[in-house]
Parts: structure tokens; sequence; C-alpha cells
């Protein structure tokens, strides 16, 4: 790399979502307050102050989660480089990209070009990860990506080494139900070339008083990370949500093997969002539901993942195998679909 290159020079941005009209017209959020019952998106978890909130659920004592994974990482991370070899980070999901440090720090020691790909629909934190990492790492070259995961992975750039490796770490694809995990999986299959990797994460199946306390920790974060969904409504929609009004509420469901969050309401309310030009009334009691948290059997999810083309090659997880790290590597799927 050019010695006098700066900071500026190795960063580029990328913003998917700004032709994208119903993300601006909120359509998922009218069709998911007028249905019974009543739903958010999860994306409208993310603004920068709900980015901030997940960075602190992920310290919290009770949610083993983040530092599960990162201790599989830790342990693993030089088995991972010696399957992929040397290529290019793509990251859904980045956040803080904590994470990744582990896998930047490791590829940097083969001596290539090191790229790095960040995809977050919160471009507050996106520009903040992305500086740090630069500052970091002198050889890195970052590409951060603004946008939802479908407008990002349809939008990626052409790669710039000879190989890639797309990572979905945390488990979010637990946040998906099972119709939307099939669709993104053939997305994640159409983002990559044969021979190209995907690393993801995932939550597996344990006691239940562990999960329910991962979501309901005592410090209240996770209920402030819920409530602020409706904040940042108000804020983008015009609303007027009082936050006193709901609460948060978290349980597991045994025949889904899923977390489910909920806002529930303290009492009965009609709340408008101005620039929607929506207006709903809930009952006391009535809750929106705003994410799950599906748990998985790896078994079961080896074969989903082998048929999107998405052959896993090795997976690993902690003592306890309560999370999952799993590298696959994208197939041939017909002889003209090979180099």
């Amino acid at each position: 790399m050019n010695a006098t290159m700066t900071e500026h020079d190795r960063l580029r941005w990328i913003t998917v979502d700004k032709d994208l009209p119903t993300i601006d017209r909120g359509e998922d959020i009218i069709a998911g307050l007028r249905s019974t019952p009543k739903t958010l998106p999860p994306r409208y978890f993310y603004d920068d102050r709900g980015s901030q909130l997940f960075e602190q659920i992920t310290d919290l004592p009770e949610y083993y989660p983040t530092r599960t994974e990162q201790a599989i990482l830790d342990t693993y991370v030089s088995e991972i480089i010696e399957l992929t070899g040397a290529c290019e980070i793509v990251e859904l999901g980045s956040g803080s990209s904590r994470k990744t440090h582990t896998l930047l720090t490791a590829y940097s020691q083969l001596d290539n070009p090191l790229h790095y790909y960040p995809i977050d629909v919160s471009a507050g934190i996106l520009r903040t990860t992305a500086l740090e990492l630069l500052a970091t790492y002198p050889q890195l070259n970052v590409c951060g990506v603004a946008g939802t995961y479908e407008r990002a992975l349809a939008k990626l750039p052409p790669r710039m080494v000879e190989n890639r490796m797309l990572m979905f770490l945390g488990s979010t694809m637990g946040n998906m139900d099972a119709r939307s995990c099939d669709l993104f999986l053939t997305q994640v299959q159409q983002a990559l070339q044969p021979g190209e990797f995907f690393l993801l994460g995932v939550d597996l199946q344990k006691p239940i008083d562990v999960l329910e306390a991962a979501y309901n920790d005592v410090q209240g974060v996770t209920a402030a990370f819920n409530l602020n969904m409706l904040q940042h409504l108000n804020d983008r929609f015009d609303g007027n949500f009082n936050l006193d009004n709901f609460a948060h509420y978290a349980f597991f469901n045994p025949v889904a093997s899923q977390i489910e969050m909920h806002l529930k309401s303290l009492t009965a309310q009609t709340v408008q969002l101005k620039a929607l030009d929506l207006e709903i009334s809930l009952q006391s009691g009535e809750t929106i539901h705003t994410e799950i948290s599906r748990k998985f059997h790896l078994p079961t999810l080896s074969d989903t993942l082998t048929t999107h083309a998405l052959q896993p090659l090795k997976v690993w997880t902690d003592p306890q195998s309560w999370f999952g790290l799993i590298l696959c590597q994208r197939q041939c799927l017909l002889a003209g679909d090979c180099p």
C-alpha cells in the first residue's frame, strides 16, 4: 500500500436504500400496525440510539450469545483461515465490528490486501466503526454499505481479491421466521460465487431459564432497546407514541423454539404517525410483536444450508453447545454455474 494513503483514501461509502420508496413511506409499518396481532419490523430497532443500546446488551451478564460466539472465534480463527485462505470480508449487521477484529487481525497476517465491507442500517455506527478500524489496521480498505440486507446483498460491488467471505454473526438469522430465512439464504446464495464462503453464527437450543434471562436483563437495557423502537418511529414519522404507556414483554415459545419480544400496551390508547397518515387504537394489554429470536438445531440447519447450495465445511461450538459457528462454501447449482 502507498505509504502516503490517508484513512480517507481507504474508505468508500455505498448507500443502497436511498432509492427505495417503500421504506420512506413506511409501508411495512402501516401493514404491521393494521394487522392482527399488531407487528413492527425489527429493522426499526436500529436508529443510532438503538444500535448503541444493542451494543450495551451484548455486554450484559445475562446475554451469553456475544461472549460465547467471541470465545468460539478466538479459539478457532486459525482453522477458519486455513479453510478459506486469503479473502475479503463482507459482514451483514456489522454494528461495532468487535468480533470482526479477531478475523481482521488474523487475515492481516497473510500479507495480502485486506478489504472489509461492513453492512448496517445505521449509517452513524457504520461510520464510527469504519474510522476506528482504519486507525487500527493501516493496510485495511473499507467500503461501508448503508442499507438493509436484501438491498446490500443485491448491490455488492465486485470483489477486489481472489476470494470473498460473507459473515452473518450474532445469530441475527434467528430474527427471521422460516419463510424469511429461506428467502435470505437464497439471497446469500445469489450474492456469492461458487467457491466463496459464508460464515454463520447461530444460537442453539438450551434451558428456558437461560434463554428468558438473556432477554429480560435486570438492568432493563433490553427493555429500553425494545421501547426505543417507538421513539424511532416518533422521530422518523412524526408520531406520538408515549413510551410510558408501554412495557417490554419477552418470553420463550417452546412450540416455535423462539424467544418472542413484544411491546405491551398498559392502557387503552390511540396513537398517530402523522407522516404516514396512520392512526391506530390499542386495548389495555394488547401487544405489538417486535421480534423473534429462533433457537436452532444444528443438524436441521445444516440440511437447510445444503439445500441452498451452501455446503457446511466445519461447525464449531462452545463446551456447553449453547452457540454454533458454521463455515459454508457456495457450491455450483448447475454445470454452467461454475467457472
